[in-house]
C-alpha cells in the first residue's frame, strides 16, 4: 500500500499592529514572501498536493492563496474548514478524516499550538525541539507521511520526514534538499545541547549561520520599589526560561528581541538601548550567543492577543528568578539587573 503524506504549514508572520480581532488579523508582507517561498518550495521537491485544508483566518487564508498561488494549484481545491482555527488535536484529526481515500498527499494550513501538537502526537517520539523552542515558526512546513487511511490517524503513525522553515530555503528552490537528520525527543536544555553531536548535525545539513545569533529579554517591573522579573514556560513546560530566540536577518538584536517578548511572553515595554550582558550555550555542533535586553514592561496583553498564550507567564522576585532559570550565565545577568535597579 503506497503511503499518505501529510504536509502541515502554519500560517505567515501576521500584523498585530493593525488593531484587527485575532481572527480577522492580516500578513505582514515578510508573512506573504514566507508563504510563497514555502509553495514554491512544495513545488521544485514535486509535493503538490491533492487537497489543501485551510483555516479561514484572514492569516490562514492569506497564507494558502499565496502558497497556492506559487504551487500553480487553483484554489477550488481548498476547504476552508472552521474547525481548523484555534482547533486542539482532535479537531484538526476530524477535519482530515473527511478528506477522500483518493487524496495521497494533503496539505493542512492553521496555527499554533494545535498544528505543533498534531505534529507531536502524529510522529510520537521523533521530534527534536530546536533551540529556539519553535517547532513550526510562521511559514515552517512539517512533511509526515503515514501508511493509514486519513479517518485512522493515530498517535505515532506517521514518519516525520522534514522540517523547514522560510529561511533554510535556498533561493535556487530547485536545489538537492539537504539531508533529513533523525530526530530525537528533547525534554531539557541538557538534552537540547546533548542532541547537537558531531553525527547529528551531519545528518541534518547545515544550519544558516544566522540561527547562531540569538537575543532575549529579561522583562522587569518595580512592585514595592524591589524589582520583579517576568519568566515563562518553556514550550513544553518542562522549565523556566526568558523570551528569547534566533535574531531576523532583517532586524536589529534589540528589535528581534522586543519582538520575541511581545509573541512568547505577551508584554511590551521600553527596552534598554544597550544590552545588560550575553551568554553562550552550544548547539548544531557549534556555539550560539545570546544578546539579552533588560525591558521596563509597560503592558501585559489579554490572553486572546497574545500568540503563544498555551505558556505560562509568572511574575517573581528577582532571587527566585534566578534560582528557577537553568544558565548559570542568565543568573549572574538577572542579579545584575536587581542590583542596578535598587540603586536607581
Amino acid at each position: 500500500m503506497k503511503g499518505n503524506t501529510l504536509l502541515v504549514l502554519r500560517h505567515g508572520k501576521s500584523d498585530w499592529t493593525t488593531g484587527h480581532e485575532d481572527f480577522h488579523r492580516p500578513l505582514v508582507s515578510r508573512g506573504h514572501l514566507g508563504s510563497q517561498k514555502m509553495g514554491a518550495w512544495i513545488k521544485a521537491r514535486k509535493l503538490l498536493p491533492d487537497a489543501v485544508l485551510s483555516s479561514p483566518a484572514e492569516r490562514a487564508r492569506a497564507t494558502t492563496v499565496a502558497a497556492c498561488e506559487a504551487m500553480g494549484i487553483r484554489l477550488d481545491k481548498v476547504r476552508w474548514d472552521e474547525r481548523i482555527y484555534g482547533a486542539p488535536v482532535e479537531d484538526l484529526l476530524a477535519a482530515l478524516a473527511e478528506c477522500p481515500k483518493s487524496a495521497r498527499r494533503v496539505m493542512l494550513v492553521g496555527h499554533n499550538p494545535g498544528l505543533e501538537e498534531l505534529v507531536e502526537y502524529l510522529a510520537a517520539g521523533q521530534l527534536e525541539i530546536p533551540a529556539d523552542g519553535k517547532v513550526l515558526p510562521t511559514s515552517a512546513l512539517a512533511q509526515l507521511t503515514m501508511l493509514e487511511d486519513w479517518q485512522k490517524l493515530g498517535r505515532g503513525c506517521a514518519s516525520l520526514i522534514s522540517l523547514t522553515r522560510p529561511g533554510e530555503v535556498p533561493d535556487a528552490v530547485g536545489a538537492k534538499p539537504a539531508k533529513v537528520a533523525k530526530v530525537a525527543k528533547v525534554t531539557s536544555a541538557a538534552d537540547a545541547a546533548d542532541a547537537a553531536d558531531a553525527d547529528a548535525d551531519e545528518e541534518r545539513g547545515p544550519v544558516p549561520d544566522y540561527f547562531f545569533t540569538q537575543s532575549a529579554v529579561i522583562p522587569y517591573r518595580l512592585a514595592g520599589g524591589k524589582p520583579e522579573i517576568m519568566i515563562i514556560a518553556s514550550r513544553k513546560g518542562t522549565r523556566w526560561v526568558i523570551p528569547k530566540g534566533v535574531k531576523e536577518p532583517e532586524l536589529s538584536l534589540r528589535d528581534s528581541a522586543s519582538k520575541e517578548a511581545f509573541e512568547e511572553a505577551g508584554v511590551r515595554g521600553q527596552l534598554d538601548e544597550e544590552p545588560i550582558g550575553d551568554y553562550d550555550y552550544e548547539k548544531w555542533g557549534g556555539v550560539c550567543n545570546v544578546v539579552v535586553f533588560p525591558m521596563a514592561v509597560t503592558e501585559c496583553v489579554p490572553e486572546d492577543q497574545w500568540e503563544e498564550n498555551h505558556r505560562e507567564r509568572r511574575w517573581v522576585k528577582a532571587k527566585e528568578a534566578r534560582r528557577l532559570l537553568d544558565e548559570p550565565a542568565l543568573q549572574k545577568l538577572v542579579g545584575k539587573l536587581a542590583k542596578r535597579l535598587v540603586a536607581r
